[in-house]
């Protein structure tokens, strides 16, 4: 039985036989939800942040879109001299 959250690891939808490897759109929501992989994954074995039955490079860049969401994007900052004094 796949998990319900749709996490990477050995019970993972796309580890069943059948199933065609992650994609694009299962890479963006594994990288988003990373961070809290990530801490489910030290108490739990079953659970791991990245799925290995994927299909390659479209996979790593929605990994990676999903990642960088997920810690803050690409946000500038600006130093205290940039900044207008009022």
């Amino acid at each position: 039985m796949p998990n319900r959250f749709a996490v990477a690891g050995p019970n993972s939808k796309y580890s069943l036989p059948e199933a065609e490897p992650a994609g694009f759109w299962a890479g963006l929501w594994h990288g988003m939800i990373c961070p809290i992989t990530f801490v489910v994954s030290l108490f739990n074995p079953e659970v791991r942040i990245y799925e290995v039955n994927n299909n390659g490079r479209w996979y790593d860049f929605g990994f990676i879109i999903g990642v960088s969401g997920s810690f803050g994007g690409t946000r500038s900052t600006r130093s205290l001299g940039d900044r207008c004094e009022e």
